[in-house]
């Protein structure tokens, strides 16, 4: 593949998940809707990979080692939050975690880091489009 095919295939997917997230979110499955918002994250973060770095992204999941990786200057504020996003894979899929993150999830949680994730989504596509 191409490497702006890479691009646009990473940002599709990120695309197509974004009705998701605010759908699980709407339906008040907010754990859910944070996973899917660390999903859109990634696949973001690995169109900038590709960007910036032109090899295939790296199979990981780590967000803040991507955006890293990638060689993208972030603010103190924005590694904190992707390190939090990050959490939110594990969180959802395994039950001893999920129990607790569900308690931690309320609606005004999620609402605030959706509203970060989406923040954080269109500065990564900023630098993609520069």
């Amino acid at each position: 593949m191409k490497k702006d095919d890479v691009i646009k295939h990473w940002i599709k997917s990120a695309d197509d998940d974004y009705p998701v997230m605010e759908t699980l979110f709407e339906k008040g499955h907010y754990n859910w809707s944070l996973f899917i918002g660390h999903l859109i994250l990634e696949k973001i973060l690995k169109a900038c990979y590709a960007k910036y770095i032109e090899k295939e992204p790296p199979r990981i999941h780590n967000l803040l080692k991507i955006a890293e990786d990638a060689g993208l200057e972030l603010t103190k504020e924005q590694k904190i939050f992707l390190d939090e996003v990050t959490t939110y894979n594990i969180r959802v899929r395994y039950q001893d975690f999920k129990d607790r993150f569900a308690k931690l999830a309320t609606k005004e949680y999620t609402e605030g880091s959706i509203k970060k994730i989406k923040e954080i989504r269109q500065w990564l596509l900023q630098q993609i489009n520069k």
